[in-house]
């Protein structure tokens, strides 16, 4: 038996050419670390150029060997006036980056948590928490035959979250968009065969999302763990792994990964 035949499982992301959307920080920063781990080329993507910049040093300190296949790039997904432009854009340079078109495209980016009130919502409120959330997502479809091989063995997975079945006093209005991603799945899997659609749904995960003072944040997380059948609050190490799955299983399509720690059943 070769080398080859001795690693089918471990190799089945060797030198896949992977852009992450909302790569600089949390999940997309996890997903970035596991597929490098399993000898990717990777484009992280993030609004930030700072973000960026710190993300793809950390990663090329942290794993030398891979350091060429490392690269960053900026972009703005927040504005509807300027967000078809900037998807088409975003693709366009990652595969000259990776110098090819891309296996996997993964979609973790992600704004401050919108909950919110039914007397505070407006109409501008309820839009401006969708853009990224929502319309980043769904348009970026639009764009992927052109810059993605169209095999089985590609795949696009984008990220929701346990809101999307389990409801939350004053998050109405990311529920209702973390729900739409569980359709949004299902027919983009339709639209874009072969190329296969998924996503992964997490739970609470301690990461850089939860934007408060670190005694208040350590708090919430206990709270958490409470909730959890688990016992434990994961890491985006843990999580990553849900994202691999998918793109190393190309039998899998249509479907939404839940990681959550068992928390929908207390």
């Amino acid at each position: 038996m070769s080398i080859k035949d001795q690693l089918k499982y471990t190799n089945k992301l060797q030198n896949a050419r992977i852009l992450i959307i909302g790569g600089s920080s949390g999940l997309g920063y996890g997903v970035a670390e596991a597929t490098l781990e399993h000898g990717a080329l990777v484009a992280l993507a993030s609004s930030s150029e700072p973000r960026i910049q710190a993300a793809t040093d950390k990663l090329k300190k942290a794993y030398p060997s891979c350091a060429s296949n490392i690269h960053g790039l900026t972009t703005e997904l927040s504005k509807e006036e300027t967000l078809e432009y900037e998807l088409d854009s975003i693709l366009k340079r990652a595969t000259e980056m990776l110098g090819g078109k891309l296996d996997h495209v993964v979609f973790t980016a992600a704004d401050p948590l919108a909950a919110m009130k039914l007397s505070d919502m407006s109409v501008e409120k309820i839009r401006n928490a969708g853009t990224l959330r929502w319309l980043a997502p769904l348009l970026l479809a639009k764009y992927l035959p052109t810059y993605i091989n169209e095999s089985y063995r590609s795949s696009y997975t984008i990220t929701t979250g346990s809101i999307s079945e389990k409801p939350v006093p004053n998050w109405s209005v990311i529920a209702s968009y973390a729900g739409g991603h569980h359709s949004m799945v299902r027919n983009l899997a339709l639209d874009l065969k072969p190329i296969r659609v998924n996503g992964v749904s997490p739970g609470v995960v301690d990461t850089e999302l939860w934007r408060m003072g670190e005694e208040a944040k350590q708090a919430f997380l206990k709270q958490c763990e409470k909730k959890m059948l688990t016992g434990r609050v994961p890491t985006a190490e843990d999580v990553a792994e849900s994202f691999l799955a998918i793109m190393k299983d190309w039998n899998v399509d249509g479907a939404m990964i839940r990681t959550d720690g068992g928390s929908l059943f207390t």
